[in-house]
């Protein structure tokens, strides 16, 4: 009698592989996670909407476009203020993205091992100190001391055309457009800086050697090799340091002034969203109160589309790199 074996091995129904139900946990949890900061978002984005309705209704488009704030009358135009946010953000920008690429090209391609510790040790405490120790700093100590030089500033460039108005303040005071931005540069540095040597460190060690095989300077290296590969990673963190700008309060509050007009004179008096909304929230009350909320809309959704965005940038590049490659 012959006996036939089967080669087939013999499935049970209910074999699982082994880390399965682990991984499929590991997925539903991490998807909840995330679906839960989208809900808390909208949530937050909902909440002030309903807040802001009234002034909304009553204002309409002119509560953006107009820059009439008179309270006392139930006038609310924040163009004024959303002038001076930007205004201030792009100073900071303009003052921090030098600065920032610099300290992190140093510390990636340029400073000694025993330098580099110490350096980003600095920048990370510098990213760490409170913003109201900035503001007190800078209404202490740094707007007395600008006062004068703003005044030779103007000095040096009365006459001279675009620059003349600039550097010109009504009148010029130490707390000035000038002087938020540069508290907030000192803010953002830190960020970009952080953001710009990460993405410089990825750079691949054979680009930089092929390049100084063909007989580049150290500058040409990092033109022709450093840059192209980081310009992704380099464009989002000074993204990420704009929105930082946009949302600032305390500090920018504390050295912008109050004076809620629209000027191209960087030395004069301004006043900011997020500055109105921290001096005038306690106070505020009806229709005040909801304007108030609604600069905090304007400010949320500022911040948002920065980030969508910075991350619609990097997907492209990151696309364009693959497809180069």
């Amino acid at each position: 009698m012959t006996t036939t074996l089967s080669a087939e091995p013999i499935i049970e129904d209910d074999f699982r592989p082994p880390g399965r139900l682990t991984d499929r946990a590991f997925r539903v949890l991490v998807f909840g996670v995330g679906a839960l900061v989208l809900v808390i978002l909208a949530l937050i984005l909902a909440t002030l909407l309903n807040q802001s309705l009234p002034v909304l209704r009553s204002e309409g488009l002119s509560y953006l476009t107009s820059d009439v704030w008179d309270p006392s009358k139930a006038t609310f135009g924040t163009l004024a203020f959303t002038f001076g946010t930007m205004v201030t953000s792009a100073i900071a920008l303009a003052l921090a993205v030098p600065v920032s690429v610099g300290i992190a090209l140093f510390t990636t391609e340029v400073s000694p091992r025993w330098l580099k510790r110490p350096i980003v040790y600095l920048i990370d405490l510098l990213a760490a100190v409170p913003s109201v120790v900035f503001g007190l700093w800078g209404i202490l100590v740094l707007a007395p001391a600008l006062t004068g030089f703003y005044q030779n500033w103007h000095d040096l460039f009365a006459g001279v055309p675009v620059l003349g108005t600039l550097f010109d303040g009504a009148p010029i005071s130490g707390r000035s457009f000038m002087t938020a931005g540069l508290i907030l540069a000192i803010m953002v540095t830190p960020i970009i800086t952080s953001i710009a040597r990460e993405t410089f460190a990825t750079v691949p060690q054979s680009a930089k050697d092929a390049a100084h095989a063909l007989g580049a300077t150290r500058w040409e290296m990092i033109r022709a090799s450093v840059f192209p590969h980081s310009r992704s990673g380099l464009v989002a963190g000074i993204l990420i340091g704009l929105g930082r700008a946009l949302g600032e309060t305390i500090a920018a509050a504390l050295v912008i002034g109050a004076s809620p007009h629209i000027t191209s004179k960087l030395f004069s008096s301004g006043y900011s969203l997020p500055s109105v909304i921290a001096n005038d929230f306690g106070e505020a009350t009806g229709d005040y109160r909801s304007a108030l909320i609604g600069m905090g809309v304007i400010v949320f959704i500022l911040t948002f589309l920065i980030g969508i965005v910075a991350r619609l940038y990097v997907t492209r590049a990151d696309r364009r790199m693959r497809g180069e490659a």
